[in-house]
């Protein structure tokens, strides 16, 4: 069961303005992942739903964070029919998020008053997610759509609560860019994990690289 509810968890994601976005299928590596984010001020964690058995990786992170990580809220990508979803909300996922929008996930999560936050391309999936009752719609994918898209689609739905997944980097010009067109938070993967890092278990330049996006994502709010 989520341990936050729908407004704490969309408050998380406007005040902090970043969701990481990481997978490992190794717990312990997982658990040194989420603490090192925590620590740089990240609030709300996606952990993508990516490989075999993540469901067990996902259910014991969330008993890590509940119980050494307060505010730490966990949420799940990478979801794409409703039997996952209801799954992963079992596990105590306090968020929803996948690649497209299905009809068929967002009542299985507005039941239990979680955010579900779909993947959307075009203003009119925004619209038919919104609807459905998706607070926060993910813009994906955002290397190819773009910040334009985010601006155009704001401008007759100035109601529009965007998280744009791909192609966002920490770093001012490109943060600067999604933040100026409207995205009320970005979904960041790789540019936050490099390879070499996680290999190395210098979980202290993860927590760095936390804390020096979130600054800048402070400063061009």
């Amino acid at each position: 069961m989520a341990k936050y509810n729908k407004i704490q968890v969309i408050q998380a994601m406007k005040e902090t303005g970043m969701v990481p976005v990481f997978y490992n299928g190794n717990l312990e590596i997982a658990k040194q992942v989420v603490k090192a984010c925590y620590e740089g001020g990240v609030r709300a964690f996606e952990f993508a739903n990516r490989g075999d058995f993540a469901q067990e990786v996902f259910g014991e992170l969330v008993k890590f964070a509940n119980k050494e990580l307060p505010g730490m809220i966990m949420g799940i990508g990478t979801v794409v029919d409703a039997p996952t979803a209801a799954e992963y909300i079992q596990l105590g996922a306090n968020f929803v998020v996948g690649p497209m929008f299905n009809p068929e996930i967002a009542p299985i999560c507005n039941r239990r008053l979680i955010p579900y936050c779909p993947g959307c391309a075009t203003a009119t999936e925004v619209s038919t997610a919104q609807a459905a009752g998706c607070d926060v719609c993910k813009v994906f994918p955002g290397d190819v759509l773009g910040p334009g898209f985010v601006k155009g689609v704001r401008a007759p739905m100035p109601w529009s609560q965007l998280m744009v997944t791909g192609g966002v980097k920490p770093e001012k010009a490109n943060l600067e860019a999604w933040f100026k067109a409207g995205v009320t938070c970005v979904g960041m993967g790789s540019n936050l994990f490099p390879k070499d890092v996680i290999a190395a278990g210098e979980w202290s330049k993860i927590t760095e690289l936390c804390k020096n996006a979130l600054q800048i994502i402070k400063e061009v709010k």
